[in-house]
């Protein structure tokens, strides 16, 4: 059983497997689909490299890298409550202090 804050994010992203992120993702009912997963493994990897949450912007280049059209605006029909309240949290992320919910 992984350990959570007060506000439901994981103390120790080392605890997250897949399995957390899907049970995280049905609290916020949203149904993880292929897109949501790139971007759930693009945070998890660039947490792996530099030990911090990547910021918004670092998941809407690496998109903008995939996809065309708005990423940002994408990135929020994925994740609509919010990359810090649903996407970091899904992804096993500490809940990163003194950030914007954007």
């Amino acid at each position: 059983m992984e350990d959570k804050d007060e506000e439901g994010y994981l103390v120790d992203p080392q605890e997250w497997n897949e399995a957390v992120a899907e049970g995280f993702a049905r609290e916020e009912n949203i149904a993880l689909t292929e897109l949501h997963w790139e971007v759930i493994r693009f945070m998890r990897d660039y947490y792996a490299e530099h030990q911090v949450a990547p910021d918004v912007r670092h998941v809407t280049k690496h998109l903008e890298e995939r996809l065309s059209g708005d990423t940002r605006k994408l990135l929020f029909e994925l994740f609509p409550y919010g990359y810090v309240k649903q996407a970091c949290r899904i992804a096993g992320m500490k809940r990163p202090r003194g950030w914007s919910t954007g």
